[in-house]
């Protein structure tokens, strides 16, 4: 496969400091972007490389583009969800599977599955056990986007709440008594460090907290059950991946 390559702009047009740009996180976020979308118009070149032929290079091309369409539907339904009415903790996690799991986990595994010439069930187990580990791991970032220490994730604990992102533990506390104290105040982009941290109290005391820790541990243990479907060796790696995904939240 050829890489393509394209002059940048001249060192004698760049400002000081990199983007040339009055907004560098504007330039910075679309070169993100653009990065992307070369990297996902590669993808299918990476396949035809491969030199996996008939049944099993369609079956490589079927994964990559449920995938893709997954992806973007996830992507999209997260707009929608931002955008309307609160929705339901099923309608969040419906959309966490298809933003997250597919992508991260179910098509991964199942490639490399295909591509090692693993019978179906195996394929198909494996499929499983990423949409169940993708949604659990998408939880324990939403509960570590709020409770998070900083300086072990590395993310901001109060960037969630000051955007108001409309994560599981959002979506169950809008069903309880506390929602009234709550509302006012997430979405906030001024908001201080004092009042998330009484924010992060009322998520705890609805039982928003307790009721992730439910769904991680839920999610977690129907992952596990497709590992008995795998080979020995294979479930013992996959098992200390949930082990690693999942013990980031105490």
């Amino acid at each position: 496969m050829v890489v393509r390559t394209w002059p940048g702009p001249s060192a004698t047009t760049r400002r000081p400091g990199g983007c040339r740009c009055r907004r560098p996180s504007t330039g910075g976020t679309s070169a993100a972007v653009i990065a992307g979308d070369l990297a996902l118009a590669a993808a299918p070149r990476f396949i035809e490389a491969s030199g996996v032929t008939g049944d099993r290079r369609s079956r490589l091309l079927d994964l990559f583009d449920d995938a893709v369409f997954a992806s973007a539907a996830g992507e999209m339904a997260d707009v929608d969800l931002a955008l309307g009415v609160m929705p339901t903790v099923e309608e969040v996690l419906q959309m966490e599977r298809a933003k997250t799991s597919v992508y991260s986990f179910e098509a991964p595994l199942q490639s490399g599955a295909v591509l090692a010439g693993a019978p179906e069930p195996v394929v198909a187990s494996l499929g499983a056990f990423g949409r169940e580990i993708g949604i659990a791991y998408q939880i324990v970032d939403d509960l570590l986007g709020v409770f998070g220490n900083e300086g072990s994730t590395g993310k901001t604990a109060i960037g969630d709440l000051r955007e108001g992102k409309r994560t599981m533990l959002i979506a169950y506390a809008a069903t309880t008594d506390c929602w009234p104290d709550l509302a006012p105040y997430l979405g906030d982009p001024d908001l201080t460090e004092e009042r998330a941290a009484g924010l992060r109290g009322l998520l705890v005391e609805c039982g928003a907290r307790d009721a992730a820790l439910d769904h991680i541990r839920e999610h977690t243990a129907l992952a596990r059950a497709e590992l008995a479907a795998l080979p020995d060796e294979l479930g013992a790696r996959l098992e200390g991946l949930v082990t690693e995904l999942v013990e980031r939240v105490r």
